[in-house]
């Protein structure tokens, strides 16, 4: 069933650069490492260029490391970060807090062979600064990641990978907290590793 836990150990080996590395060699291996690629691609790690590189380095195949880190440089731009209210150093400028977090609500995989395996991950994301006196509060948004992963040096890595808007659910009733709710929670609410 869609939703039913497979049972099987989703990690083979400890965590790198705080992203869960050695996943199975099997369809569901393949979802276990895109909700966890996902995750990692929306973090605050990817503010930062010598944190993106090594995160990259243990996410990407090898032969897609440059293109790809080429174009995460041209994405996180000083212009691009100005606009979301960080400096060219990935903090915010207006003080508190920036949050940039994706939550996995569900995978499935759209294709599979024993050396790729193409994988959706449809996430929930909240991101921006929890501070009273920014112009960058808060804000969650919905979109569906697309992975393309190649089984490379004994583990699933990134060989390309795409977004898409939504599927977007209607905006509940309940009360918008204030900044410092979301500060006091983004400190004390660890995020998750995600396995199929």
């Amino acid at each position: 069933a869609p939703t039913t836990p497979t049972g099987t150990k989703p990690t083979q080996t400890p965590s790198q650069s705080g992203v869960p590395a050695g996943y199975p060699h099997t369809p569901d291996g393949a979802q276990s490492a895109g909700a966890n690629y996902a995750v990692a691609l929306a973090s605050e790690a990817m503010l930062t260029k010598d944190d993106r590189e090594k995160l990259l380095a243990q996410l990407l195949v090898t032969d897609q490391l440059a293109p790809l880190e080429e174009r995460f440089d041209s994405v996180y731009s000083a212009d691009f970060l100005a606009k979301i209210g960080l400096d060219p150093k990935g903090s915010p400028v207006d003080g508190g807090t920036y949050v940039s977090r994706a939550m996995p609500v569900g995978t499935k995989a759209t294709a599979y062979a024993d050396t790729e395996a193409k994988v959706e991950v449809w996430c929930a994301s909240l991101s921006g600064t929890a501070s009273k006196s920014t112009t960058h509060p808060v804000t969650t948004a919905w979109y569906t990641t697309v992975l393309t992963l190649r089984w490379e040096r004994g583990d699933w890595r990134i060989a390309a990978f795409t977004q898409k808007d939504g599927p977007t659910p209607v905006n509940g009733d309940g009360t918008v907290s204030t900044s410092e709710e979301i500060e006091k929670a983004v400190e004390e609410y660890g995020g998750f590793t995600y396995a199929r």
